[in-house]
């Protein structure tokens, strides 16, 4: 039997409805394929990229006052017993939650009559801040007791700090081929300070931010009025107990505050990264979808071409076409139709990957995803077609002498 693809073609140019609606599906299965795999894969990196904190042994306290005695200065103290707690490694007050995408941010220059371009993230720590964190000191010295700023009032004026702590992503940024060790540089009111000490890698409380990693720790007691943020880090294996131990004794040594929560770090990255795993499950599920609605178009296209062309198949049994040469030709057949729609859909991923760059600014689709996908639907279109290709081989040659 004959299995030449100008014969196969002419059968389905005849018939052409049923096969240019399955290579639109494919067409576009293919490009939803594409630019969703290549989307959820930079989502899914986002949401697992470093953060240079020791993020699953760190406790996030908030309290906050509620009658007229409350003094934020002595809540502060309670971090005296927070570090004393069996289990905490150390702790510190902040004015900031890491990876909450939420905190404070100033402007930070070289010169005072430098330019101001956007603002970068700012943490107020005390001198365990840095070992609260768990993060790495790659040059200089960490804060000392004796830097540490009282925390602002409500009839002080904004001042800087005497010295700060940069991560190195920042002193690259400030002071390119440089070592900002030393280096003076200026906030939003042109007050002067001297950077100590370089941390990496870390990622401050904006992990939604453009620069996420561009972030400086301010020696001072947070700076906040009502509410007052602890930061505790335990012992491996030992966060949930801590929790249970430093909230019930929080509520109970004040009675003029409540305990707003004591929550892991985990907690509000989970919160900042909720919009890319939603997106990754709504994409997944939609090509999922897609690849379902692919799959049976495809073999229904295949079983309807068998049932209506049984005769044919008979007559070709007849003259001595074995079953696996009936196979072969369904196969290529769906084949041709499977390849036109992957090509037609290769242009219509890379134009939807175009667009999504232009107006979503998306990196551009990665042709490792366009072949992949080629692949991917190739394999499935010829499995779908697989099962009615050898139905078609079980016709008996009787059936053209039957039907003639």
């Amino acid at each position: 039997m004959s299995l030449d693809i100008r014969p196969t073609l002419s059968a389905l140019l005849r018939n052409r409805t049923g096969a240019v609606l399955v290579a639109a599906q494919v067409a576009i299965a293919l490009a939803v394929l594409a630019n969703a795999a290549y989307i959820i894969v930079q989502r899914i990196e986002r949401i697992h990229r470093p953060t240079g904190i020791d993020e699953h042994n760190i406790l996030v306290i908030e309290s906050s006052g509620f009658t007229n005695r409350f003094h934020q200065t002595a809540s502060v103290e309670d971090h005296g017993y927070l570090r004393g707690v069996s289990g905490v490694i150390a702790a510190t007050a902040t004015n900031s939650i890491p990876l909450s995408n939420g905190g404070n941010n100033d402007s930070l220059v070289t010169r005072p009559d430098a330019p101001r371009h956007g603002y970068i993230n700012d943490m107020e720590v005390d001198e365990q801040g840095l070992d609260t964190l768990g993060v790495k000191l790659v040059a200089g010295r960490n804060f000392r007791h004796e830097e540490v700023q009282p925390p602002l009032t409500r009839t002080d004026a904004s001042h800087f700090v005497p010295v700060i702590i940069v991560s190195r992503e920042l002193g690259e940024y400030l002071f390119p081929q440089q070592n900002p060790l030393g280096k003076q540089v200026w906030d939003a009111f042109n007050h002067v300070a001297t950077i100590v000490g370089v941390v990496d890698p870390i990622m401050g409380t904006f992990p939604g931010g453009e620069h996420p990693d561009r972030v400086f720790f301010l020696p001072r007691l947070p700076d906040e009025f009502i509410v007052v943020r602890y930061l505790v880090r335990t012992r491996p294996g030992e966060r949930d107990t801590v929790a249970r131990l430093i909230e019930s004794h929080l509520a109970k040594s004040n009675p003029d505050r409540v305990v707003n929560f004591v929550r892991p770090v985990t907690y509000f990255k989970n919160l900042s990264y909720l919009g890319d795993s939603a997106m990754e499950i709504f994409l997944l599920t939609v090509t999922a979808l897609v690849i379902a609605v692919t799959s049976l178009g495809v073999f229904a296209l295949a079983t309807f071409n068998v049932s209506t062309r049984t005769k044919q198949i008979g007559t070709r049994r007849a003259v001595g076409a074995r079953r696996r040469d009936v196979v072969r030709y369904f196969m290529v057949e769906n084949g041709l139709i499977t390849g036109t729609g992957v090509l037609v859909g290769c242009a219509l991923a890379l134009a939807a990957g175009y667009w999504l760059s232009v107006y979503y600014a998306l990196p551009r689709l990665n042709l490792y995803y366009l072949i992949g996908g080629v692949l991917v639907l190739w394999g499935i279109g010829q499995l779908a077609a697989r099962q009615p290709a050898r139905r078609a081989a079980t016709v008996p040659p009787s059936v053209a002498t039957r039907t003639v």
